[in-house]
């Protein structure tokens, strides 16, 4: 028989014995960045791809969060599929291109991590990772014709796009090897599953949901979720390998029905530890080089920026004029003003028709915050107010512009 438990009482008591299982998730191997105010996520491939009901011990959700957050797996290799199905307008291929272009700039290398990874954020990927200790990890993103590699060995990050056969290297010490691996671009579900047990509180439902088979390997079905209305987020359930602990399924559904948005999952994973060669990189014969020694020495996380994220609610307060958090759980709203003292500019501002383009993909409120344009997607809401104000969360709407007159 399949463990099952339904009621909310795994949300109130057990739920505290997960908020220290969390904490211990932050040692995970290749950790994560998900899901800031405007994240990438990734979309639909079937819910849990259960190839049956395996018959597993039965487990509490507390004891599944805890065995998440105690698995200790460093060395693996398998393939895992990543979709995205954000609900974005389509703007004829213009976001890709602006996405894969502005982390790179221009005259910057095709090779270079912080424009290739944001690829992730739309379409179907399928990707092979491995990793042995923290030390070395790689990740090949593959395509119709091509693969881009992001290769991490020792000191040395590579990056290699074999479509334009160009190479990005950075050297990184032994800090930057530590940082990096708390800000790892999120690749495998492991990743994903770190940040959503983040959210668990006293507003967080937890409970044990059954048991699946993902890429050959019997796993409970962890489903986590809001209590309150108002916010975007359906349901996320995560396939948990019943042996390691290891998350190896990742999805998470929207209150609003229909497609998953966020799917990510291993089809095939080993755990034993892959051939040292795996990691190993030399430049193909006529490859342009580019050496980023300013993002390699200090600032050298695998495949990010040199400026680092903000690492508390203070810190992201220094950029981003009166930082407001409104509401709890899931239902919080981040507020902050641009500082333009306006909103969205106007057609007569900027000239031609783009301000009215720009109009037109958000929806006209007002209310006690005065008038504002919301943005909308599958998961994120973001209200720009007339006088330049922004109101961003995974909430709806409706709660959104309620967030906005609570917090006027």
């Amino acid at each position: 028989m399949a463990p099952n438990e339904t009621d909310d009482r795994t949300t109130a008591g057990e739920a505290e014995e997960p908020r220290a299982g969390r904490r211990k998730a932050a040692r995970y191997v290749v950790p994560v960045t998900v899901l800031g105010v405007a994240a990438a996520t990734i979309g639909l491939v079937p819910a849990l791809a259960d190839s049956g009901d395996p018959d597993l011990p039965d487990i509490t959700a507390a004891q599944l969060v805890e065995k998440i957050a105690q698995s200790d797996v460093e060395r693996l290799s398998g393939t895992v599929k990543i979709t995205t199905d954000l609900g974005l307008p389509n703007l004829g291929g213009l976001e890709s291109g602006l996405l894969s272009g502005a982390a790179g700039g221009e005259g910057g290398s095709s090779a270079d991590p912080s424009g290739r990874l944001t690829e992730l954020a739309s379409g179907t990927h399928t990707l092979r990772v491995a990793a042995d200790g923290p030390d070395r990890q790689k990740l090949s993103l593959l395509e119709n014709a091509a693969e881009y590699s992001l290769i991490h060995n020792g000191k040395d990050v590579w990056g290699y796009d074999s479509a334009s056969n160009e190479v990005y290297h950075a050297t990184v010490d032994e800090a930057d090897a530590k940082e990096r691996s708390r800000q790892q671009p999120p690749a495998t579900p492991k990743d994903f599953a770190e940040e959503a047990l983040k959210a668990v509180d006293d507003t967080t439902s937890v409970k044990v949901d059954g048991t699946a088979q993902v890429a050959g390997r019997d796993a409970y079905r962890l489903v986590v979720g809001p209590k309150q209305s108002g916010s975007t987020v359906g349901a996320v359930s995560i396939a948990v390998d019943s042996e390691t602990g290891m998350p190896l399924k990742f999805t998470l559904t929207p209150s609003s029905g229909g497609s998953a948005v966020v799917d990510v999952g291993f089809t095939k994973v080993s755990f034993d530890r892959p051939d040292a060669s795996t990691f190993d990189f030399t430049p193909p014969k006529g490859a342009k080089v580019t050496e980023d020694t300013e993002r390699g020495r200090g600032h050298g996380d695998f495949g990010t920026k040199p400026e680092r994220g903000p690492k508390s609610e203070e810190d992201l307060a220094k950029g981003l004029d009166g930082l407001r958090m409104l509401g709890e759980g899931w239902n919080t709203v981040a507020a902050f003003d641009t500082g333009a003292g306006a909103g969205l500019p106007t057609e007569e501002e900027i000239g031609g028709d783009l301000g009215g383009f720009l109009g037109s993909l958000g929806d006209q409120v007002k209310g006690d915050f005065g008038k504002g344009t919301v943005f909308s997607t599958r998961l994120v809401n973001a209200l720009v107010t007339e006088d330049g104000k922004v109101y961003v969360g995974t909430v709806t709407k409706d709660a959104l512009v309620k967030a906005a007159e609570a917090g006027k």
